[in-house]
């Protein structure tokens, strides 16, 4: 009898999760529209979409298996947002980066560098560090290397000039030089290029590394390459200490979690002004053009979505699985991209993990069509 009694009750539970889970899903679909300044638990929600994802699939799972008119529920929400399923998770088949680059090709790499802190605590291999990223990018014979949190410093000391390093393989550069700790200590954004750069431009921005162009020619074509590296969240080891003590439950956890999202919302509002700065200055561009760079958001943001719109993602185009890219914090987080306009033919696509920073580097060949 009793049993009787709880069996509904415990289904109306379910059911009520479920439509509360499809209700946040949705609400989450709507980021790409929904600008975070006016709405910003939005930015939150678009961070959850890979797990929300999953969590529908268990329910379609479930109802399978206990109730099967009840899947419906759960499926419709997954059909309804295709795009934001499609911009999740890349379906091509894997296969391995051929090192010999495609003719008439770009090849195109762009890497978080993490100013040459690199993941080792040891102080012989922070002193190696920029020479192994050198090694691990001249093993690609890029064309184009997009770097962001460089740092350089013009002295004596032959380890602090960075430029000096890739010279010799990237006769061109352009830096973006937005902070300075001395006369001689620089860093930011850099553009280094095999080929001539007839014309390079910074805009700045208050709070974040800039967003640099520069055009570049190669025979008798020219296109633009934007880099930038969006507003981050500037946590700092109290935060991550913070974070390990919400997961704990401790009781300091409430106060960790106050500042931590404190600090993510200033960072959202922050990167949707810089999203809206930088479209419109691609849309700007007389010639063909790619973004790559460190966004700081996930692909269902609107930074992601604002900046991608009629754009290609080398990633989506020729990568596979869900693409993380920021080896820190959540095993979801793709927030490194390489785009391009309708142009290019994305050739090949990879992600490059040599435990050399916190962030992969991503690497592409893009054709240029006629």
């Amino acid at each position: 009898m009793a049993l009787a009694f709880i069996r509904p009750f415990l289904k109306r539970i379910v059911i009520g999760i479920n439509l509360l889970i499809i209700f946040i899903y949705l609400l989450g679909c709507l980021s790409p529209w929904i600008n975070p300044v006016y709405f910003t638990p939005i930015s939150f929600i678009a961070i959850l979409m890979p797990y929300l994802t999953l969590i529908l699939i268990f329910f379609i799972i479930f109802w399978i298996i206990v109730k099967p008119k009840y899947l419906l529920l759960s499926l419709i929400a997954l059909v309804l947002s295709y795009q934001q399923i499609q911009v999740m998770f890349a379906r091509n088949i894997k296969e391995g980066f051929n090192k010999n680059k495609p003719p008439n090709s770009w090849r195109i790499i762009s890497w978080n560098v993490q100013s040459f802190n690199g993941l080792s605590k040891s102080k012989a291999a922070k002193q190696q560090l920029p020479t192994d990223l050198l090694l691990t990018i001249q093993k690609l014979s890029p064309d184009i290397v997009c770097l962001q949190e460089f740092n350089n410093a013009n002295n004596a000391n032959a380890g602090a000039n960075h430029i000096g390093l890739f010279t010799d393989s990237f006769p061109y550069h352009f830096f973006s030089k937005d902070y300075r700790r001395n006369n001689n200590y620089r860093s930011g954004c850099i553009i280094f290029s095999k080929y001539p750069i007839i014309r390079a431009v910074r805009i700045p921005f208050k709070t974040a590394e800039s967003l640099i162009y520069a055009d570049i020619v190669k025979g008798n074509d020219t296109i633009r390459v934007f880099t930038t590296h969006l507003q981050s969240y500037k946590f700092n080891q109290d935060d991550y200490d913070g974070m390990e003590k919400i997961k704990q439950q401790n009781e300091e956890a409430l106060a960790a979690s106050k500042g931590i999202l404190q600090k993510m919302l200033l960072a959202f509002r922050r990167r949707t002004a810089q999203a809206i700065l930088v479209k419109n200055k691609m849309n700007e561009s007389p010639y063909p053009y790619l973004i790559c760079g460190d966004f700081n958001d996930v692909p269902n943001s609107f930074t992601y979505f604002h900046i991608a719109k009629n754009m290609r993602d080398a990633f989506l185009d020729k990568g596979f699985g869900i693409g993380r890219s920021f080896i820190s914090l959540a095993p979801t987080l793709r927030i490194d991209y390489i785009l391009a306009t309708p142009q290019f033919n994305i050739k090949q696509f990879d992600m490059v993990d040599e435990d050399l920073s916190d962030h992969i580097m991503l690497v592409s060949d893009l054709e240029l069509t006629k």
